[in-house]
């Protein structure tokens, strides 16, 4: 193996601990923090004055944060060079009203979130996981990381149609997991279960944001494991990557000629629009901060998104074998072959012919090869917060990505290379 190869699997050995780590929004931000911290940037408050001064920074809001580097010297209408991302994934919610049960099962209430492919969560062992909100206001993180929950499937003896009819299921009746058993079904005791994991105090907790996922470890595939099996990749992947290029930027013995920024969005797969989304305040507040902070006026901050320009990072679809006339006939991108450049003529990605020679020259830079991705003109595109950030804030923005197959399936599938690929493109942008 080259020295290359097992770098490679060394930066992908580390994204397998950070999926492992952030089974919620919440905990990806909290991650993404702590690795930050160890590069030297420290936490700012919204609520205090902010300074001027050089160094890493990060603000923290619900499942967001945004993160930057301000070289030393940055003159206030310096332009940002952004990786944007996100940190939510389709799955199970926690309902406010919890616990539910019928027929001696005692189950978990629980709503939809985004677009789960919802046969990839049956017969899953599924763990709980999220964010607890006490009396006094202040919030703790849960994690219960073992199997908790399961939503059980109907065997094919009572139901013989899924063999001619394919498999049908009710978002409502059918997707409530079961977590014991019992005839009468307790107010509170799913809370009171969790309060005591987390060691807080009975009837403490008067809020939660809690979610399901599977507790089945990322794990590598195939027979010369050139393949990556785990939770949660769209997006974290691309947090993952972000996190690392900005803390390698930092800890450069070069000055960036622009301010690096990672932007890392919760509720992107349900529009972004919230506090915490890309279609909220949170990225400009922060950018427009910076520029005040360093004695700017608006016309600084003007001049300075102008020369602004973000990547928007999220996974894409590559080629699936058993589906292949489902893509584009002639944009086929493979797992290992580099990042993806996405492109929408209708705008449901950001990309134009400027964002690709953005993109090129910093693949260049990082010797990257990288592929095009364009949807078939028979299907329904996606989209991602790249749109959105462009024209909220007026920024140039590119969409880009890592191919992966069984997007939004509890467990996705990626090349191995590609993240440490995806990585030194980030790192590269960054740096111009």
């Amino acid at each position: 193996m080259t020295e290359r190869a097992r770098f490679d699997r060394g930066h992908t050995d580390d994204l397998m601990t950070f999926l492992a780590a952030s089974p919620s929004p919440y905990h990806a931000v909290a991650t993404a923090a702590e690795r930050l911290e160890k590069a030297g940037f420290r936490q700012v408050a919204e609520t205090d004055a902010w300074d001027g001064t050089s160094g890493g920074k990060y603000v923290l809001r619900g499942g967001a944060i945004v993160a930057w580097y301000m070289p030393e010297g940055a003159a206030p209408h310096t332009p940002f060079r952004i990786v944007g991302a996100h940190t939510d994934s389709p799955n199970l919610r926690v309902k406010p009203l919890p616990d539910s049960g019928a027929h001696g099962w005692r189950q978990v209430a629980v709503e939809i979130y985004g677009g789960p492919l919802l046969n990839s969560w049956l017969d899953r062992d599924l763990g709980i996981a999220g964010r607890l909100t006490l009396r006094d206001g202040s919030t703790r993180l849960v994690n219960v990381d073992r199997p908790l929950l399961r939503v059980p499937q109907l065997a094919i003896h009572l139901d013989r149609s899924v063999t001619a009819d394919g498999l049908k299921l009710d978002k409502q009746r059918h997707m409530q997991p079961v977590w014991g058993l019992g005839r009468d079904v307790r107010d509170g005791d799913l809370i009171a279960f969790l309060e005591e994991t987390a060691g807080i105090p009975a009837g403490e907790v008067t809020g939660w944001d809690l979610m399901t996922h599977s507790v089945e470890p990322p794990a590598y595939l195939g027979r010369d494991r050139e393949l990556l099996a785990g939770p949660r990749m769209d997006n974290l992947l691309s947090v993952h990557a972000g996190t690392a290029a900005l803390a390698a930027v930092a800890s450069s013995s070069s000055q960036p000629a622009s301010i690096p920024v990672l932007a890392a969005f919760d509720h992107e797969e349900n529009g972004s629009q919230s506090d915490t989304g890309a279609d909220g305040p949170l990225l400009g507040n922060v950018l427009e901060r910076s520029v005040f902070a360093r004695g700017g006026s608006y016309e600084d901050r003007a001049r300075a998104f102008a020369g602004t320009v973000c990547l928007s990072s999220d996974t894409g679809h590559a080629v699936h074998p058993n589906y292949a006339e489902r893509h584009d006939p002639t944009h086929h991108p493979r797992v290992n072959g580099g990042p993806i450049l996405k492109v929408n003529v209708n705008n449901r990605y950001a990309t134009d012919g400027s964002g690709r020679a953005e993109f090129t020259a910093a693949c260049e830079a990082a010797d990257v090869p990288f592929q095009s991705f364009v949807s078939n003109n028979s299907m329904p595109c996606g989209t991602t917060i790249g749109p959105i950030t462009a024209a909220r804030h007026g920024i140039r923005t590119v969409d880009i990505g890592v191919a992966i197959l069984s997007m939004h399936s509890v467990r996705e599938l990626c090349g191995a290379d590609d993240p440490f690929l995806l990585a030194n493109a980030l790192t590269a942008f960054l740096e111009r």
